[in-house]
């Protein structure tokens, strides 16, 4: 392993077992797999500063391309599971589902026995499959907490917190394991209840207005997916 900081090397090392180098030219050239896990803007550098190796060099990112790491005589490819990774959070990697992309089909195939060493859950994805999945993700994952964070300080300014939300939203998440998401939704706005939606905006107004905007743009997202659909 190696990283631009030494000590974080050494603590993933020690996770598998692994062997540490300080310089990124002196990686093993004869590894099966070289996993480039890093943020998005530092892959094509990382990538342009690996040796010349034999095994598969692959990027871990859901919207870069897989041309960032491209190079002469170099089998390539992308693998990215559309999950979040948070440390000290256990994770069942059996369960996560993997994309994969590549150069070849020879190089796909060679990311796909690795890989399902540790799941079954393989798919294989072209560069716009994969950001329209990333770029999903974000939604559901990133936009998904950051509202929930935003209602956790809408609940404690009148002294309440999250927990009250903890059994509505695990069963929102649920409702993804039915699909045709839009045929489920409830709510105010879906029911056409516009005496409510006002009691919300008037709340919202007093307390948290920088909430207005994102009550009033989901609102009328709603009311434009739903009105077709049975009451």
């Amino acid at each position: 392993m190696w990283s631009r900081t030494a000590a974080h090397a050494a603590t993933a090392a020690a996770q598998f077992g692994a062997e540490t180098v300080a310089d990124i030219a002196d990686i093993n050239p004869d590894s099966d797999l070289y996993l480039i896990a890093v943020s998005d803007n530092a892959i094509a550098d990382v990538a342009a500063r690996l040796p010349r190796v034999n095994g598969v060099v692959v990027h871990t990112s859901g919207a870069t391309p897989l041309e960032a790491i491209k190079a002469p005589g170099r089998q390539c490819g992308v693998l990215w599971s559309p999950q979040t990774f948070v440390t000290g959070v256990p994770m069942d990697y059996s369960e996560l589902i993997f994309c994969i992309e590549a150069d070849s089909p020879d190089t796909a195939g060679k990311i796909e026995r690795m890989t399902s060493l540790v799941t079954s859950h393989i798919h294989h994805v072209d560069s716009r499959q994969r950001l329209t999945c990333h770029t999903a993700a974000v939604m559901v994952s990133n936009f998904g907490n950051a509202l929930n964070a935003l209602a956790e300080q809408l609940l404690r300014t009148e002294g309440s917190d999250l927990s009250l939300l903890r059994p509505i939203i695990k069963q929102t998440a649920a409702k993804a394991d039915h699909g045709d998401l839009w045929s489920l939704q409830t709510g105010p706005a879906a029911r056409g209840d516009n005496a409510t939606i006002e009691a919300h905006r008037r709340l919202l107004s007093d307390t948290a207005p920088n909430l207005l905007p994102l009550y009033d743009l989901f609102t009328q997202i709603i009311k434009e997916n739903t009105t077709q659909l049975p009451r």
